[in-house]
């Protein structure tokens, strides 16, 4: 019963929910921001040939609220190699906003800003007087996103560029005078710091950056949470199916959807509709679109 349940699953993610998806991520591709996270996902039957214990992963790609309505889209792959990004992104020309995995780098079109909850993590781990000063650089940056939050992007970019810019100046050039070498925790800190100092700077210039990758972190979450419930994917096919479910399923809730309706109603829909002769008729379905926040929206009652 349940290996049919999976079979059905796989089957009208495929043939039903796949073009939603496809035509979400067309949407997504013509942004100018994306934050992007991936974490760990396990896979049973391989095509690569590894093992089951190998990693597999849950890449999740998220766009702004300032150009949009939100869309979370989720995408399984065997690998977190830089291919998997350039296949992704083939369309994407903008900023990436991410953390300082290696694979984030090195893509025509695209630049990348850095995560400043990231360096904050590392200095968080130094116990010392200078852990204790590279943290407090941190925790004033942070202090000041707090109160520029709600401003419109040109605003904040303004004063971030008055205010935050003077506290990163001060910082990397306290780093780029310290003598901290090493293979312990603060010379871990400072060589993260300053390896990521151009990408670290990329929300001084533009209001629409966040300070941070929380929103694809928080985004993920999901993925990570729901592992430990179903704990791998016997197929790759399978890993496919979840990915677009909870593409889905988080781009609704993004939205003020309510996904079961959303479902009932995709799935009443789509079958009489020529959909793959005429692609143009998703966008009516689109989790944002006026027919279907009519048709499902969470408050349609009150």
């Amino acid at each position: 019963m349940i290996r049919n349940l999976s079979n059905w699953v796989i089957r009208v993610a495929d043939d039903w929910l796949r073009p939603i998806y496809e035509e979400m991520k067309n949407v997504l591709s013509a942004k100018t921001l994306l934050h992007i996270d991936e974490t760990t996902a396990q896979v049973l039957n391989r095509s690569d040939g590894k093992k089951a214990q190998s990693n597999a992963y849950n890449w999740v790609f998220r766009t702004v609220p300032t150009e949009g309505p939100v869309i979370i889209l989720f995408h399984h792959a065997l690998t977190r190699s830089r291919e998997v990004l350039k296949e992704y992104l083939m369309d994407f020309q903008g900023t990436v906003i991410c953390d300082g995995y290696s694979a984030y780098d090195k893509l025509s079109n695209i630049q990348f800003a850095n995560c400043w909850s990231h360096v904050r993590r590392y200095w968080l781990k130094v116990e010392s007087a200078n852990g204790r000063k590279g943290l407090a650089y941190c925790n004033q940056l942070y202090e000041l996103e707090r109160r520029f939050k709600g401003l419109p992007p040109k605003q904040r970019q303004k004063m971030r560029w008055k205010y935050a810019r003077k506290i990163i100046r001060k910082f990397f050039k306290w780093l780029e005078k310290s003598p901290f070498y090493g293979k312990n925790a603060l010379a871990t800190a400072t060589e993260y710091t300053l390896n990521r100092k151009h990408a670290l700077k990329a929300f001084l210039y533009n209001g629409q950056i966040e300070i941070d990758n929380n929103p694809a972190e928080n985004a993920i979450r999901p993925s990570v949470v729901g592992r430990k419930n179903w704990l791998f994917s016997v197929s790759e096919a399978c890993a496919r199916a979840n990915a677009i479910c909870l593409s889905l399923v988080e781009t609704a809730k993004a939205n003020g959807i309510d996904f079961y309706q959303y479902l009932v109603k995709l799935f009443t829909d789509l079958p009489n509709l020529s959909i793959y002769q005429q692609p143009e008729l998703l966008k009516d379905y689109m989790p944002w679109s006026e027919k279907i926040q009519v048709a499902c929206g969470k408050n349609l009652a009150a």
